[in-house]
């Protein structure tokens, strides 16, 4: 490490092996930015595709959070909605998943003004932690080792609002369907050296299927500074949410009742705080040296109601039993009656406090006559998580809600300390080797350590005792050319990987099954995963033909997993199983985009905007290997390769139709469509998919003045009854034997409308 810190600072203190004092114009060139702190390249020399999002284009669509817009509008992504909760939704890119849910293959990764925000304990990501009236923009990218751990698929940086970037003052307040209302306040001032912002948003709704409310306070704000060659922001963020989200729900029962849920309820609360101190400063005309430093808090406290995997002992003893008797925490046996027959009630508390901090510097001068931009940085950070959970038995009431005993498993009993630390360095350099073509080398060491200590003082054997670190050179290389004025061709190779998380590492033994996100038990070794990905593409603008703005893309990728990891299914219940590397997958396809701004097209008073996206994407196993059969526990089926990864559909087409007249009335439509997928368990392919789907949701706006605009939203137009996500279950142990099929799914909300006003100055 101290060799490579040493080159860090001969690259930081050597400026003018790189650099001319000549400023660079870049007039009105696209820039994105290469790293988590940001820097900057014209978007038309980065070798990958880059989708961007402004605040203007967040206030405009009326989503409700971030993950909706980009499921909404950016392309090769998708959501499915396992948690039947608008602010817990799964977001896939290219058939790899940021989501909230423990036990998902992480494989996005997050930040958030440069901080990483993939919680320490499981790589999750909170969707509900940040009001989307505090950010400023947001880019998604393909994959790239320079965003680090988790990258495997690409990266979402997000860059919060300051009173710089958004010197306004604004209330929004809506409500609607769903007793669904919010109230958000913005306020944002600078007088050219010192500025402010701040963001107060409350979101609250009884949700449209049964016993599932949520509610969402929110706060994020700055302070910040501007001089002459410097800046400094001081961000704070906090929530306060408690979200319930019921999840799956058998298909026979969703037959009788739309709004009907297996067991409740499914509950999370989240309780953040996060603080970050982020500078730059500029050197000279061609160097800048920026850093953050922060500390992040996330409380976390769950509740699942569930159906009980226990019954009666077959020998006549009159004990509770799973496989052996049920001992309880105080190390007796459980004694069979009505009140320990047919729930548990499982809880988790999770307290993760995460620090560090990234510096890096950018050069953009000159390099042997031809322009490069260099950037080189180093980040670290460490985190802490005390989890605790717990399984109470208990019994189901007549709407299936679970009434506690006051018996707890022994086994089910946890209570782990983890400690991770993870050191990156990272390079990125553009070199234009002609005014037409340009290569990008990048590159990212990365070492991990994972320190876990069992504290259940009832483990003689300490099973969840750890030590594991792992580390790679990540590097990657790309090209693009500039072939004609209107087409952009780009190729890139890059590899990336994320380490075992604490999570896995603690459940990951086939003899010892834990149930999700609880009873973690045992913690065999887990090789990382290594993804391959080479993707490859044209793009362009054609401008001229509409007289206006046209953007278009047409691209090819292809990423290889090495030592993937899966959540293997072990027991009745859904949620128990363990993880394991079960070798190569693959994720390979096309994908196709075009955005048209166009004034003017019929007369004076109306402009036009339609955006479309279609993505080919087939995601599969390379390797065999061996899987409970979701119809039947006791029965293991082989995985073949060529088999489909579930709840990744293969065609997806997104596009939206918005017109703007007279500069105050809107009106927009979006619909999406997308295809067939398989049911998580059935990673053999063995049963029938889950069914494609097409939804068309509308806006419309008026400003009638310049600060008090009226607007509306409508989601699911035609009333669709449509499924986001499936699963395999057992209901009949619940509902009778009547309810004999296995497939359980995530329903779609109905059709529903919104009104709210806007005021601004």
């Amino acid at each position: 490490m101290k060799k490579i810190i040493h080159c860090i600072v001969i690259l930081t203190i050597s400026p003018s092996i790189f650099a001319e004092d000549t400023p660079q114009d870049l007039g009105t060139i696209n820039i994105v930015g290469v790293s988590p702190l940001g820097g900057g390249i014209e978007a038309d020399k980065l070798p990958t595709p880059v989708q961007t999002v402004s605040s203007e284009q967040l206030d405009k669509a009326q989503t409700i959070s971030l993950s909706e817009y980009i499921n909404r509008y950016l392309g090769s992504a998708t959501v499915n909605e396992a948690q039947n909760n608008p602010l817990q939704p799964d977001i896939h890119y290219r058939g790899f998943v940021a989501s909230p849910l423990m036990g998902l293959p992480q494989g996005l990764s997050t930040y958030v003004n440069g901080v990483r925000f993939n919680e320490p304990f499981g790589d999750t990501v909170n969707w509900d932690l940040i009001p989307q009236g505090a950010i400023d923009s947001m880019a998604m990218y393909s994959s790239n080792p320079v965003y680090g751990l988790n990258s495997l698929g690409g990266a979402i940086a997000i860059k919060t609002k300051t009173g710089f970037s958004s010197p306004k003052h604004q209330i929004e307040t809506y409500g609607g369907s769903f007793g669904r209302h919010s109230e958000e306040l913005t306020s944002g001032w600078n007088n050219g050296t010192w500025g402010y912002f701040v963001d107060l948003h409350h979101f609250e709704e009884d949700g449209w299927r049964d016993f599932s409310p949520s509610k969402a306070n929110q706060g994020f704000g700055s302070l910040s500074w501007r001089g002459d060659k410097g800046s400094l922001d001081l961000t704070l963020g906090a929530n306060d949410n408690d979200l319930r989200g019921n999840g799956p729900t058998p298909v026979q029962l969703l037959a009788q009742n739309r709004h009907a849920i297996f067991t409740h309820y499914d509950q999370t609360i989240t309780r953040m705080f996060f603080s970050e101190l982020a500078g730059s400063y500029d050197v000279t005309d061609n160097i800048e040296v920026s850093g953050n430093t922060y500390f992040r808090q996330n409380r976390m406290r769950t509740f699942n109601g569930d159906n009980s995997d226990y019954g009666e002992c077959a020998d006549g003893s009159g004990l509770l039993c799973g496989e052996n008797p049920v001992i309880d925490t105080n190390g007796n046996a459980v004694v069979f009656d009505n009140s320990v027959d047919g729930a548990t009630r499982n809880t988790s508390a999770t307290q993760m406090r995460s620090k560090g901090g990234t510096l890096q510097t950018a050069f953009t001068g000159d390099l042997f006559k031809h322009e490069n931009n260099l950037t080189v940085g180093a980040s670290y950070d460490a985190a802490e998580t005390h989890f605790s959970s717990n399984t109470e038995l208990g019994s189901l009431s007549a709407s299936r809600g679970t009434i506690g005993s006051g018996f707890y498993v022994d086994e089910s009993k946890v209570r782990l300390n983890a400690k991770t630390e993870a050191v990156g360095v990272f390079l990125t350099d553009t070199f234009s080797i002609t005014e037409k073509l340009a290569a990008t080398i990048a590159g990212r060491y990365n070492h991990i350590s994972v320190d876990m200590k069992d504290q259940y003082i009832n483990d003689a054997e300490k099973n969840l005792n750890g030590n594991h670190a792992f580390e790679r050179l990540n590097p990657s290389g790309g090209l693009t050319y500039q072939l004609l004025k209107n087409v952009n061709i780009y190729g890139n190779y890059a590899e990336s990987a994320r380490a075992p998380t604490p999570m896995e590492l603690s459940c990951a033994d086939p003899e010892a099954p834990c149930k999700l996100p609880n009873s973690f038990l045992s913690d065999p070794p887990l090789q990382q995963v290594v993804a391959k990905t080479w993707e490859g593409g044209f793009r362009g603008k054609l401008n001229e033909l509409v007289n206006g703005k046209w953007d278009w893309n047409l691209g090819y990728f292809h990423a290889v997993n090495n030592n993937d990891i899966i959540f293997h299914r072990a027991g009745n219940i859904a949620s128990q199983g363990y993880f394991s590397n079960v070798g190569q997958t693959q994720r390979y396809g096309i994908e196709a985009g075009t955005s048209i701004d166009k004034q003017n097209l019929f007369s004076a008073i109306d402009d036009w905007h339609i955006d479309a996206h279609y993505t080919y994407l087939n995601a599969q196993y390379r390797n065999g290997f061996n899987i409970q059969n979701p119809l039947d526990a006791n029965e293991i089926v082989q995985v073949q390769k060529g088999d489909k990864i579930s709840s990744i559909p293969a065609h997806s087409f997104k596009a939206a139709l918005s017109v703007d007249l007279w500069k105050k009335v809107s009106f927009g439509i979006n619909g999406q469509y997308s295809g067939n997928q398989v049911f998580r368990g059935d990673e053999s392919n063995m049963n029938a998919p889950l069914s494609g789907y097409w939804v068309f949701n509308g806006t419309a706006e008026y400003k009638i003045t310049k600060n008090f605009t009226l607007f509306g939203k409508m989601n699911n137009i035609f009333d669709t009854n449509y499924n986001t996500f499936g699963v395999y279950g057992q209901a009949d142990e619940v509902l009778g034997a009547a309810y004999d099929d296995r497939r359980f799914v995530s329903p779609a909300a109905p059709r529903a409308g919104w009104i709210g006003v806007r005021l601004s100055m």
